[in-house]
């Protein structure tokens, strides 16, 4: 069997990384676990130390930026990836271990909507924007992931060497999400237990500003990854304006400026199905050299 890591992304876990560590350790035995320290200013390095983990500290401020360095850094067959805020069950470490070193699966995702997530959970916004995000990827990008946010998932080695992430913070887990299923990786969803945090530990994600730039992220993406479908939405409205004015045109008899209108706003929805088939074309040609 391959070598497996546990890597624990932490910024001010104090109350709970001990645990966390814990948990790894007795879910997988034979593991490395990394706890990657953002600035914490509690001492959560220092815990994390003592309860056995491998402290590393990442200055660059931002979970994306943790988990670029994780991957960048750690050599592994098997990468797990968990929270350090006590709300994952590490119960489910070993099936997504199995998965990834037996099954050669590339992305094994730890899915809370699907279990008692929406129940323990006490944040209505955060419930919200969860299955909004969950909505938009997989209308977008396709339907083989449940939980797009979640923030425990494996990877294999693969995956980890070939991902490099654009994003800086609480973005990171809706590219992960959005790679894996654009380039057709192997992905296998695996529902865990899942607990809200406990008293005194409070998420680090703001709903509005963090929201605001995952939204952004998923648009950006659509736009640059599937060009050809989006020029496609966004020429629906001319094709609509332009059967309307055609219809006032043929209702009223006139007058020709109707006719004008209708022709012209035709034609760009044209030349925008047209422009995004010519980048679809190029995007196509790069990726088979």
């Amino acid at each position: 069997m391959g070598k497996t890591v546990v890597l624990i992304p932490c910024y001010n876990e104090a109350p709970t990384i001990e645990k966390v560590v814990h948990d790894a350790r007795k879910a997988l035995p034979k593991a490395e676990i990394y706890v990657y320290d953002n600035n914490s200013t509690d001492g959560t390095g220092d815990l994390a130390s003592s309860a056995g983990a491998r402290v590393v500290k990442e200055t660059r401020q931002g979970k994306g930026n943790v988990v670029e360095s994780m991957l960048r850094d750690i050599d592994a067959d098997c990468y797990i990836i968990v929270d350090g805020d006590d709300t994952y069950g590490l119960e489910s470490a070993p099936e997504m271990e199995r998965l990834v070193l037996e099954e050669h699966v590339d992305m094994v995702v730890g899915d809370r909507l699907s279990g008692a997530y929406y129940h323990e959970n006490k944040r209505p916004f955060h419930g919200l924007g969860n299955a909004v995000v969950t909505f938009l990827v997989r209308l977008f990008f396709g339907k083989g992931i449940h939980d797009v946010m979640t923030g425990y998932r494996a990877f294999s080695k693969r995956f980890a060497k070939e991902f490099h992430p654009r994003t800086k913070g609480f973005e990171i887990e809706t590219e992960l999400s959005i790679l894996a299923l654009y380039s057709d990786y192997k992905i296998a969803t695996l529902t865990i237990d899942y607990r809200d945090r406990p008293e005194g530990c409070f998420s680090k994600l703001n709903t509005v500003s963090d929201g605001i730039k995952i939204l952004r992220l998923i648009l950006r993406s659509f736009l640059s990854l599937k060009p050809f479908e989006a020029a496609c939405i966004v020429s629906i409205p001319f094709l609509l304006s332009s059967l309307i004015l055609l219809a006032c045109f043929a209702g009223l008899g006139g007058p020709l400026s109707l006719l004008i209108a209708a022709i012209a706003t035709a034609g760009v929805a044209l030349v925008l199905i047209v422009v995004g088939g010519i980048f679809r074309h190029l995007q196509n040609r790069k990726g088979e050299e």
